[in-house]
């Protein structure tokens, strides 16, 4: 009896797929636009995603009341623009429904139900090694393990992969009442008349405050820290529009006074209900910690008169109520938590050198979608839909190069097919 070798025994131990061309991590907007470039350019590809659906962000942990914050030209993807009808600002749903068009038009269809477990570069070999297992409710169940094996891996998972739960003093032990994370909100009804908490000030904060006043409930923003908030239009233009103009002409400080004097006259002074602004400009911040200022689209006027309540930092939970950091206590219902989300590729992902312990590349925008060994990133400009569809361009771009190359070199001994993969 032939004993195997150990080092080939985790090979045979799962399925194993060769595939010829790029495998892409991710079925999202980032995912769907570079599979669409190299549709485009002839590239064969496998796209791996954890959920039953595309986009699953959107589709699934996003609230109903949900809008593109910037004007869908600055939305779209590449080579397909949003419908004329389209409002200027597309809905969640209007959204999902460009999203599953582009989809189509593409012919691009998903693994679904595939959980990446790691990714790992063969350097003797030159290929990266993709274990993946099937899920089932939402949950890896080990079965079905399928290894992926190519020469070009493209991690199209996004800046916002996993929610962010921080930990509060009390809040599981003592709270008592109902605490979820913005992804799991839909809308207020099943508040109304209640005292909820939302911890978080960003746009997900105010937009969930906004929508449980609508609904007649009673929401406390905690603001902790320092946030810029802008008009989302100046003057009826488009306040991304107008940087974006100015940008082009002057330097990100005098652009960020000029936008922080419009927001002046178009807001009013935010200070006196508890809002400060950071000392640095909205775009600096933007450009150099990823920090979104908020867009308004009616918190501060609930703000203004007293709908939405401002509260300091957070000290502790006690039974029914929060203690703030100034000791002062209140009485709340539900807790809802706007606390974020960040990259999961450090958990699946073995690799140092391009993607830093965050999950976003070490190298800055705009040269952070290219690392070594044909390692690709999308989606993490800290530049939304835009500054994915810029990365999505190159990638499919530079992909496309090495693959024809090696085609070409190739073909004379390989017989001619169309096949995307091999199994063995």
């Amino acid at each position: 009896m032939v004993r195997m070798p150990d080092h080939f025994q985790p090979l045979f131990a799962r399925r194993s797929v060769w595939v010829n061309g790029p495998v892409i991590v991710g079925a999202g907007p980032a995912g769907l636009a570079t599979g669409a470039c190299l549709k485009q350019q002839g590239v064969p590809f496998v796209m791996l995603e954890k959920a039953d659906c595309i986009a699953s962000l959107w589709q699934r942990r996003t609230y109903d009341r949900l809008k593109l914050h910037l004007p869908k030209r600055f939305c779209e993807l590449p080579r397909m623009p949003f419908p004329p009808h389209y409002p200027q600002y597309p809905s969640k749903r209007q959204f999902v429904e460009y999203l599953e068009n582009y989809a189509n038009e593409f012919g691009i269809t998903p693994n679904f139900n595939t959980c990446v477990q790691s990714a790992v570069y063969d350097a003797t070999s030159g290929i990266w090694r993709v274990r993946t297992c099937h899920v089932q409710g939402g949950a890896a169940n080990g079965g079905g393990e399928v290894e992926y094996i190519c020469k070009w891996l493209v991690v199209a998972t996004g800046e916002n992969a996993e929610k962010v739960v921080p930990e509060i003093d009390g809040l599981n032990e003592n709270f008592g009442g109902k605490v979820i994370h913005a992804c799991e909100y839909k809308s207020g009804e099943e508040y109304r008349g209640k005292k909820v908490l939302v911890v978080g000030c960003g746009n997900s904060g105010m937009e969930v405050s906004l929508d449980l006043c609508d609904f007649d409930a009673k929401p406390s923003m905690v603001v902790r820290n320092s946030v810029h908030v802008l008009p989302r239009e100046i003057f009826g233009i488009s306040t991304y529009v107008v940087a974006a103009f100015l940008l082009r002409w002057l330097p990100v400080w005098l652009v960020d006074k000029l936008l922080l004097i419009c927001a002046w006259l178009e807001l009013g002074s935010i200070q006196k209900y508890g809002i400060k602004r950071p000392a640095m400009g909205p775009l600096y911040l933007k450009n150099t910690l990823g920090r979104t200022p908020v867009l308004d689209i009616g918190a501060l006027e609930k703000i203004r008169s007293g709908d939405i309540r401002i509260v300091p930092g957070i000290k502790r939970f006690l039974p029914g109520k929060v203690e703030f950091v100034n000791g002062e206590t209140l009485d709340i219902d539900a807790v809802i938590l706007a606390t974020g989300y960040k990259s999961n590729v450090p958990y699946w992902l073995r690799e140092s050198d391009f993607f830093s312990n965050t999950g976003l590349p070490k190298t800055p925008f705009p040269n952070g979608w290219k690392g070594k060994s044909g390692l690709y990133a999308v989606g993490f400009t800290r530049r939304g839909l835009s500054g994915a569809s810029m990365d999505a361009v190159k990638t499919a771009q530079d992909i496309a190069k090495m693959w024809k190359e090696e085609t070409k070199t190739t073909k004379q001994f390989m017989p001619r097919h169309r096949r995307c993969i091999s199994q063995f």
